[in-house]
């Protein structure tokens, strides 16, 4: 199946199937990722406290681990949601928030890598190097390097040490599982200017993996074309930040199959 096949197949199956997906995530973005996810066709739950996540994951089509505003109980919950994630063999998507710029956040990430199986690590190209390379120091949650052709090869070195898939975004987004490399050049410079999108694409990673499992690469390299060209739509429609975010959330609600079959900009290496 081609990639914009894939891309309008997934947005289908969202629509059609709402999935419940299990969001323990940052205080900042709790209200905007439920409502790109709501705008999507998903169905956000945000659930962190660690008597109820066991449950909680049981129930979903994915789990999103973003950690943002991190505090050492919101780990332990992760962990347990991620291991009740891995026993029902759901998709696990793990946002590294702003890791490389404290130990904390680093070793916050690396634990809940070695105690649960990640499916998906999206992140910027600082905050992952980060993870194998404690020199990269990463500014705040925003990336300090862009992503260079050299760098692809330490990502899908990542990917098949782990067997998972690195999303890394940036100017052009590269995505690899270590077999396939796909790279997405859809997205506008608006969305880095607005709190809360970067965070939203994880969630939305996790909606297009819960309804295509099959090919992970595929399907996040799909769920990044899809919510780029959103963006793109967007700012044709509104140039400012603010204004910007409505218009952005409104096509993450109307962009479609036609749309996706003319303007998806991804590429299978």
């Amino acid at each position: 199946m081609d990639i914009i096949t894939h891309t309008r197949t997934c947005l289908a199956k969202i629509k059609k199937t709402s999935p419940l997906i299990h969001n323990i995530t940052n205080f900042v973005v709790m209200n905007s990722s439920a409502n790109i996810l709501l705008a999507l066709g998903a169905s956000p739950v945000m659930a962190h406290a660690k008597e109820e996540v066991n449950d909680m994951a049981a129930l979903a089509g994915a789990l999103v681990l973003n950690i943002g505003t991190l505090q050492e109980d919101w780990v332990d919950a992760m962990i347990r949601a991620g291991k009740a994630a891995n026993e029902k063999k759901i998709p696990v998507i793990l946002d590294p928030v702003g890791a490389g710029a404290t130990s904390f956040r680093t070793l916050s990430v690396k634990r809940i890598m070695d105690e649960c199986k990640v499916s998906v690590l999206r992140g910027n190209a600082s905050e992952i190097l980060s993870l194998v390379d404690s020199s990269v120091k990463t500014k705040g949650v925003d990336s300090s390097i862009g992503l260079t052709d050299n760098m692809v090869e330490t990502f899908s070195h990542l990917a098949s040490q782990n067997k998972m898939v690195v999303a890394v975004s940036g100017e052009v987004d590269c995505i690899t599982d270590g077999t396939q490399v796909f790279r997405v050049k859809n997205g506008h410079p608006l969305m880095t200017r607005v709190t809360g999108i970067g965070c939203g694409l994880s969630a939305v990673v996790g909606a297009f993996c819960a309804v295509m499992p099959e090919d992970l690469a595929c399907t996040t390299a799909a769920a990044l074309g899809f919510y780029g060209l959103c963006g793109e739509v967007a700012a044709r429609i509104n140039d400012k930040p603010g204004s910007f975010y409505t218009a952005f959330v409104d096509c993450l609600y109307t962009v479609g199959p036609g749309d996706i079959q003319n303007c998806l900009r991804v590429y299978n290496d």
